[in-house]
């Protein structure tokens, strides 16, 4: 089902308690979600669009230009593609109550493949999108571009793009365009890719 929506900037209307919020931001139709942690860590806090500002923001969207989710390598307002960004805390409100605002935005936007950038983001869907939290470390340095099944998602970890060392981006930006060049999407309850 295809959502019909000329807003690019909260299009599922999510309403956070505390302000400044930084709203999910991009392509409600999107079959890639990159969730990173908040404004303070991954930048937006001038703009409300996440990833901007910031070093991360920079790194994160020449990577999504590469593979052709970005028209620009970066953009205060960045014209994506098949992709959403959003972050775990939009805004400075509880953590335990924002929770369940990214939840409905995952929920919600029903991408098949989540991009966690940072450890922070990467624990928060392991234990809640799939059923290997006890399997692999929340550690984004170590499973950075690699694949791991969700229920009913493909998780592709990304290292804190501030951190990355020679190497991480073209890692990325391989994995994006391999998943890009099959049928990567995931049947809710089967997670399965055919190369």
């Amino acid at each position: 089902m295809e959502r019909v929506t000329d807003r690019v900037s909260n299009p599922f209307g999510m309403r956070a308690p505390g302000e400044p919020a930084v709203y999910g931001y991009g392509d409600a139709n999107a079959d890639f979600h990159v969730i990173g942690f908040d404004a303070g860590t991954h930048g937006g806090r001038e703009t409300a669009v996440p990833f901007t500002r910031s070093l991360a923001g920079e790194r994160l969207q020449s990577v999504l230009h590469a593979v052709g989710f970005a028209a620009e390598p970066y953009s205060d307002t960045p014209e994506l593609n098949n992709c959403y960004l959003s972050y775990l805390r939009m805004s400075p409100g509880d953590p335990e109550d924002l929770e369940r605002y990214i939840d409905a935005e995952i929920r919600a936007l029903n991408a098949h493949i989540l991009l966690p950038v940072g450890d922070e983001a990467l624990s928060y869907v392991l234990t809640e999108f799939t059923t290997q939290a006890r399997s692999f470390p929340a550690d984004s340095t170590e499973l950075h571009a690699s694949e791991i099944r969700g229920r009913g998602f493909l998780v592709v970890p990304v290292r804190e793009p501030t951190a990355w060392e020679p190497g991480d981006e073209t890692a990325l930006i391989d994995r994006l365009d391999e998943l890009l060049n099959s049928d990567y999407r995931q049947t809710k309850g089967v997670a399965t890719r055919i190369g």
